[in-house]
Parts: structure tokens; sequence; C-alpha cells
């Protein structure tokens, strides 16, 4: 019984991790296009800042997998 509700965890912590900065890193790659489209002068400082922010919103997903991996451990 134990074991189920560990992988039940395992399965959620996973699945939220990642839909949360899935859904940003699209709102943000969007925003940025956009906004590369309309002032594209810009393009490199946007580039630049987008690539900084998406790395942070990753970041989120890998704690998750490492939270993911360190109830799994505990099976």
């Amino acid at each position: 019984m134990t074991s189920a509700i560990i992988a039940l965890a395992v399965a959620l912590v996973m699945g939220i991790a990642t839909i949360g900065p899935g859904l940003g890193q699209g709102t943000a790659a969007a925003k940025a296009m956009e906004g590369m489209a309309r002032q594209p002068e810009v393009a490199g400082e946007l580039r630049t800042t987008l690539i900084i922010a998406l790395a942070f919103m990753e970041a989120l997903t890998i704690y998750g997998l490492l939270i993911a991996f360190m109830l799994l451990l505990r099976m």
C-alpha cells in the first residue's frame, strides 16, 4: 500500500512540475516572438533575456524531477 501511494505521489509531482513551467515557457516564447516581430532592432536583447528566463523556468522542472527521484528511493 505504501509503495502505491509513493508511486502516485511521484506521478503527481512530475505532472505538476512539468505543466507549470511548460505553460510558462510557451507563453514567454510567444510573447518574445511577438516583441521581436514588433521591434526587430531589440531582437538580440529579447533573445538573451528569453534564454535566461527559460533556464530559470526549466530549473523548476528539474527540481520536480529530483523530488520524484527522492520519493522513488523511499520505495
